[in-house]
């Protein structure tokens, strides 16, 4: 009799047991569905660096000696401020060689001027000389032979005249190389003057006095101010919707809590072959203070707003494949799988379901243990 007690007891523990695994398998589950939302901003996220669209390292076009240094680190310069100075002494003898040649030249082509002045003088007496001779030997008062000598002479003049004046045209080249030397002088000694480009910002002071300077060695990194943007890297599967103009948020990583708004200027035309990202650049319209090149930041960028939308989790979405994926969604008091597609995604991760889905249709917010084909289930209150 125990034993059958025992028996009797054991089987009803076990018909509890099924009847309550039965139970939890189908009892309808309540499900969290995605709700309609007003208003909704549609943002993309990208890091990047503070960079300016304007800066330049400068230095001086000639070798030399680096003589004053007249800016430092941090201070704002007006186009045209002069910088720095290199040695000039060796230069300026170079322009006095050059100024000596120049008067050189200047007196050649005076000696030779007067060559030729006196050349051409000769030159119409013999043939003046010649014309007459002609005349008093047709007449029978002169000889034929004077009258042909006067031809030679006058011939030999005009010959003396055109040497004359290939050599003041020689002269005058002359005259010209030695004042283009000089300018050339000239013009390197005015480079031994480093002048500012633009208005500028010093970033970095680079050499010091008594440093010896090869052509084109950097002695300043200058930056506009009025130039600086923000440079963040997008992702290409993000950044289709971007456009010049869109308005945007900058956080500094050295100030977190502050946000300084800006706006899209410019869209990279090239994207990085290996992160696969695209650069955007961002003007900011309220500039921190002090802004460091090279920092830090965190740009959101809003490519739109949606006036209402019901917005799925992307974690409860399979096979999202950036415009469509596969959702549970209740039909008829049960679980089904749908393929739907997204408008939108939203800076937290999640999607707005296109408005083509019907809005009496449930869409299940989160994933839930138990989720299969055809299980009962109700929209969570």
């Amino acid at each position: 009799m125990r034993r059958l007690l025992l028996a009797a007891g054991a089987a009803l523990l076990v018909l509890g047991a099924a009847g309550g695994v039965w139970a939890l398998r189908h009892r309808p589950l309540d499900v969290p569905v995605a709700r309609e939302e007003r208003d909704v901003p549609v943002r993309v996220f990208g890091l990047g660096t503070i960079e300016a669209q304007i800066a330049s390292r400068i230095g001086f076009e000639v070798a030399g000696t680096l003589a004053e240094v007249l800016v430092d680190h941090g201070d704002r310069v007006p186009a045209g401020t002069v910088l720095a100075r290199l040695a000039p002494a060796a230069q300026q003898a170079r322009v006095a060689r050059a100024e000596a040649g120049v008067q050189n030249a200047e007196a050649q082509q005076g000696r030779v001027a007067a060559a030729h002045d006196r050349a051409a003088a000769m030159a119409q007496q013999k043939r003046a000389t010649a014309q007459r001779r002609r005349e008093l030997a047709s007449r029978g008062t002169t000889s034929q032979e004077a009258a042909e000598l006067a031809e030679t002479e006058a011939v030999a003049a005009a010959a003396d005249l055109a040497v004359a004046r290939a050599d003041l045209a020689l002269a005058r080249a002359g005259l010209a190389e030695a004042q283009a030397g000089l300018l050339a002088e000239r013009t390197a000694l005015a480079k031994h003057i480093l002048t500012a480009p633009f208005d500028a910002q010093v970033v970095a002071r680079l050499r010091e006095p008594g440093a010896a300077l090869s052509p084109g060695e950097a002695v300043f990194s200058l930056v506009d101010p009025r130039t600086l943007w923000a440079l963040a890297h997008v992702d290409e599967g993000r950044a289709g919707a971007i456009r010049e103009g869109q308005p945007a948020e900058v956080r500094l990583r050295s100030l977190p809590g502050e946000v300084f708004p800006g706006r899209v200027v410019r869209i990279g035309l090239e994207s990085d072959r290996v992160t696969e990202e695209r650069r955007i650049y961002v003007r900011c319209l309220r500039c921190p203070p002090q802004p460091i090149l090279g920092e830090q930041v965190q740009v959101e960028v809003e490519t739109g707003r949606l006036p209402a939308a019901r917005l799925v989790p992307e974690l409860a979405v399979e096979g999202f494949d950036g415009a469509s994926g596969r959702v549970w969604v209740i039909e008829d008091g049960r679980l089904r799988q749908r393929e739907v597609r997204f408008v939108a995604r939203t800076l937290d991760a999640r999607l707005a379901l296109d408005p083509a889905v019907p809005a009496t249709l449930p869409v299940a917010a989160r994933v839930l243990p138990g989720f299969r084909e055809g299980r009962a289930a109700r929209p969570a209150p």
